[in-house]
């Protein structure tokens, strides 16, 4: 279900070994933490207690990798029963994974596949999606995979394949402005088409993050600090569809815990000021511009 006002946690990062010690003293000093569920699966143990402590501080969404949902491979009734109880212990705001596929058979490929955009695709992901969700007793989000390979058999856009999967499913949305970015580049579109396209009531939550630019093509590394490029779309999201709880990962290479942060302190100035220009009178800011008196 939809509801009409968008649930606003702030501003956080991704939850990374190296800020484990300062998690556990004093403590880290942003307004939530995405942590990635599969790495809490082993019980007890210093990740855990890091995570509990986390959670007696602050809201905590978690993040999946590995439930492939687009897949063709059985759904896994012993993964949904650990992530279940991982819920169950932590209370995460809410959980996340990736509208992509990554295995066939007992295999998995340590990959984030896109899926054919098809109708046939819609009802096979729709299905599994439900039952997903019926399994955990709440809503997932799905988060949109940078794309370095496309299907011929496609019939329409990602932005309308993920809208159409997310509202057949009453699902919702992890927007990653930096996945939008890639696949823009890689394939040609207009990253504000993307936004333009998406059900804005749906989108929950945004992911900011860098990329390596090879040229001829974007890779999604999450190495280095959010590029212009990034904060532009960000700022663009802002506009359309209004302010949304933003995570920032940085994965390879992650820095010292006040690089990270100031990151997500950006995200929020950058948040703050486009509330500060949204308040001026229309009138006032064509204005300010040199447009209409």
């Amino acid at each position: 279900m939809v509801t009409e006002t968008r649930p606003h946690l702030g501003h956080g990062v991704g939850l990374r070994v190296p800020h484990f010690d300062r998690a556990l003293g004093p403590g880290l000093d942003v307004d939530l933490v995405e942590a990635i569920s599969e790495n809490f699966f082993g019980g007890d143990g210093r990740p855990m207690a890091v995570l509990e402590r986390l959670r007696r501080d602050m809201p905590v969404v978690l993040h999946g990798v590995s439930l492939a949902i687009g897949s063709t491979a059985p759904l896994r009734d012993d993964y949904l029963e650990r992530l279940r109880a991982l819920a169950s212990r932590i209370e995460p705001a809410w959980m996340s994974d990736h509208l992509c596929w990554g295995a066939h058979g007992p295999h998995h490929l340590h990959d984030l596949l896109p899926l054919p955009y098809t109708e046939a695709a819609i009802a096979h992901t729709v299905d599994r999606l439900r039952r997903v969700q019926d399994a955990l007793g709440r809503q997932l989000l799905l988060e949109n995979v940078s794309s370095y390979v496309g299907y011929r058999s496609s019939e329409m856009t990602e932005w309308e394949f993920l809208g159409e999967v997310v509202t057949r499913a009453d699902a919702l949305i992890l927007l990653d402005v930096n996945n939008v970015v890639v696949s823009a580049k890689n394939f040609g579109f207009d990253p504000r088409r993307y936004i333009d396209g998406v059900p804005a009531a749906r989108v929950r939550q945004l992911h900011l993050a860098n990329h390596t630019d090879r040229g001829h093509f974007k890779f999604d590394s999450h190495r280095g600090a959010v590029p212009d490029e990034v904060w532009s779309l960000y700022e663009y999201v802002l506009e359309r569809i209004g302010e949304v709880t933003t995570i920032v990962e940085w994965d390879e290479d992650v820095p010292p815990w006040a690089t990270l942060r100031a990151q997500a302190t950006e995200a929020a100035r950058r948040e703050a000021m486009r509330r500060d220009v949204t308040r001026v009178p229309k009138r006032e800011r064509e204005g300010e511009r040199g447009g209409p008196p």
